[in-house]
């Protein structure tokens, strides 16, 4: 669920402005599952560009209050969403942890990397939901310590039906900055795209997973 509309679009139009998401309708994109895209987005670029980041930080923040209260930790998916996770946690003087994809194979073999404790209520941080696949284990992953994860806080999300059905069995209330029907509408807005690379966009986006083979 998007937390405000004009968010939502101007998180689009800024995402857009420092590539952090690239549109190539043309030239595509393979992502690490194998789909094949032509788009993608690349959040840790937000760092890079300090009145950026402190605009998400800001949202975060105040998203987070709005729609979670305040919780006890605030919780980053690595390796994504790490360096905002802590400006948020430190915007909000909250404990910070961050989440592998998987347990370390060597050392104490962590997978939740910080100092939490159980009964204690976390946020998730997270810079991209596509399939929801490793936002969901980083999930996991918390309520295995024995937390109360609140919800989960995300940049962006494509918005695909497979992330909306496996939000709703792990019974988890995510909101979002901004989607891709937002961002492809300021696209359009500020001529990033054409007509027909909307048609691909749209064409795309309807079947992900086969499109381009």
């Amino acid at each position: 669920m998007i937390f405000n509309n004009n968010t939502a679009q101007q998180t689009a139009e800024l995402l857009l402005q420092i590539n952090a998401i690239k549109l190539e309708t043309k030239n595509h994109f393979t992502w690490a599952s194998g789909w094949k895209s032509p788009i993608y987005c690349d959040n840790r670029v937000i760092l890079s560009f300090p009145a950026v980041r402190n605009y998400i930080k800001d949202e975060f923040v105040k998203q987070i209050e709005a729609k979670f209260g305040r919780p006890d930790v605030i919780a980053g998916v690595a390796t994504g969403a790490i360096g905002i996770g802590i400006l948020v946690a430190e915007a909000m003087g909250l404990p910070f942890v961050y989440v592998r994809p998987e347990a370390k194979k060597h050392g104490r073999q962590n997978q939740v990397e910080g100092f939490l404790q159980k009964g204690q209520s976390v946020i998730v941080v997270e810079d991209l939901i596509s399939t929801g696949g490793s936002s969901l284990m980083a999930v996991e992953a918390l309520r295995n310590e024995g937390t109360n994860v609140k919800g989960m806080a995300a940049i962006f999300t494509y918005g695909f039906p497979i992330s909306e059905e496996k939000i709703a069995a792990a019974k988890l209330d995510v909101y979002t900055l901004s989607n891709y029907e937002n961002l492809i509408e300021k696209a359009v807005e500020k001529k990033y795209v054409s007509e027909e690379e909307l048609e691909t966009l749209k064409s795309w986006n309807s079947n992900p997973s086969e499109w381009g083979k």
